[in-house]
């Protein structure tokens, strides 16, 4: 390993007390210095580095610099010898750098930063200034640079501002136009609602109106009323002498007295023509008001098939086809295949139709209600020989027809008002027969009633 002769060293210790700098390496000096160092401490061997740094020589030089940088640099600070040995190897790098900082003139052309970098490891005369000048390069740049940023960044917010202003100015202009709009909206809404609180108005007093002529016509009418049902009386007070008479008469005839009978008789055509002479001079309406009627009061509906399932009873319940069939003059049509099929099908259709007929007619002679039952003939051969039962009417569909067309002939055939069950679980054949007006109820509901027969 070379060794530093015993003159370099006072000389470079010289050096140093006659050059020093008065404040930090500007950091842009510092980072291109480490640099310089970390690509010159590749070319010097183990021993001639300081200890400190031998751990460092086999990194790469981005390594070197990254991790060894502050090292480096405290070393090339205290150990002139290595300082020396790394100038040599930027001399032998950079000769033309290193030699126009020996005369003391370097390229205007250069970076100052690598000027400032070199001749701080070469330690040229004049060095100090070197170092002094690329600092205040470095930091008038930096200035520059921080002035382009911040003017920049001052046209960016200037722009931005003005944008913001644009907005502001629309936004503000929208705002304005919903403003207008919703005060439009409500002088509407107020002219709206004036007129409609006058229309109400104006309702309620033709609805006052309305009551008051209502209980005029109602007391005419209750006046007319009384007058009727007066007359009324008056006649039938009448009539029951008219009755007298024609019983006084028909005892006469009963013991032979022709001529008193001629003569209640006439009497009584006299009272009668004399009350239709009446009524027909006072142009009464025939009487169909009762003093019951006059009395306000909610009546309850006739009851229905319909009306049956208020009854809370279950749709499979037995007791709901007693119910239905206990109203006056019920209609049971019955859809015979479709009750055997879903009861017994595992019989011949003869037996089927046998031991269907036979507890209807049980249930018929029970509830007494009308009872037909409707099997498909449309496929038979030959007319079937059967005797109905008592109170069963049995028929079958004619060819071309089917049995619950023949049903729906059968509801519909039936006066409204009339309590008409139709037996089925075919769902067309039950929406069918109840916009005729009948009740479907299902064939399992016919089966458990027929079972307690």
């Amino acid at each position: 390993m070379e060794q530093p002769t015993s003159g370099a060293e006072p000389a470079d210790e010289a050096e140093s007390a006659v050059e020093a700098l008065d404040r930090p390496l500007p950091e842009g000096v510092r980072r291109r210095v480490i640099a310089l160092v970390s690509d010159a401490f590749g070319g010097l061997t183990v021993g001639e580095l300081p200890g400190q740094l031998r751990q460092y020589a086999r990194f790469t030089p981005t390594r070197r610099a990254k991790f060894a940088g502050n090292a480096m640099a405290a070393a090339l600070e205290s150990d002139p010898v290595f300082r020396r040995r790394i100038g040599e190897r930027i001399a032998q790098t950079q000769p033309e750098l290193a030699a126009t900082l020996e005369a003391g003139a370097p390229p205007a052309a250069a970076d100052p930063v690598d000027v400032a970098a070199a001749a701080y490891v070469l330690r040229p005369a004049g060095w100090v200034k070197l170092v002094a000048a690329a600092g205040e390069e470095v930091q008038r740049a930096d200035a520059e640079r921080a002035d382009e940023e911040t003017r920049r960044e001052l046209e960016r917010l200037r722009e931005e501002l003005a944008q913001a202003r644009g907005q502001t100015k629309s936004e503000t202009e929208r705002l304005r136009a919903e403003l207008d709009a919703a005060r439009k909206e409500a002088e509407s809404l107020q002219r709206k609602l004036r007129s409609a609180l006058s229309e109400v108005k104006r309702s309620e007093a033709a609805l006052r109106r309305g009551g008051a002529e209502a209980e005029t016509v109602r007391a005419e009418a209750a006046v007319q009323i009384s007058a009727a049902e007066s007359e009324s009386r008056r006649l039938k007070a009448r009539l029951g002498e008219a009755e007298a008479s024609v019983e006084a008469s028909r005892r006469a005839a009963r013991e032979g007295r022709s001529v008193e009978d001629m003569r209640l008789r006439l009497l009584l055509d006299t009272v009668l023509d004399a009350a239709q002479g009446l009524r027909r001079e006072l142009a009464l309406p025939p009487s169909s008001i009762r003093p019951a009627d006059s009395v306000e009061a909610v009546e309850p509906g006739r009851m229905s098939p319909k009306d049956i399932a208020a009854r809370a009873l279950s749709e499979t319940d037995p007791a709901l086809l007693d119910q239905l069939l206990a109203l006056p003059q019920a209609h049971l049509i019955v859809d015979g295949y479709n009750v055997t099929k879903t009861g017994y099908p595992q019989m011949p259709l003869e037996k089927q139709r046998l031991r269907l007929l036979g507890g209807l007619s049980v249930l018929a002679a029970q509830t007494g209600a009308e009872m037909t039952c409707v099997f498909d003939g449309a496929e038979l051969a030959a007319p079937v020989l059967l005797a109905p039962p008592r109170g069963v009417r049995v028929l079958f569909s004619k060819a071309g027809v089917t049995a619950d067309e023949l049903i729906r002939q059968l509801a519909r055939a039936e006066p409204p008002g009339r309590p008409v069950v139709v037996v089925s679980t075919d769902r067309e054949v039950a929406d069918g027969v109840a916009k005729a007006g009948a009740r479907p109820v299902a064939s399992a509901l016919l089966l458990k009633r027929l079972s307690r027969v």
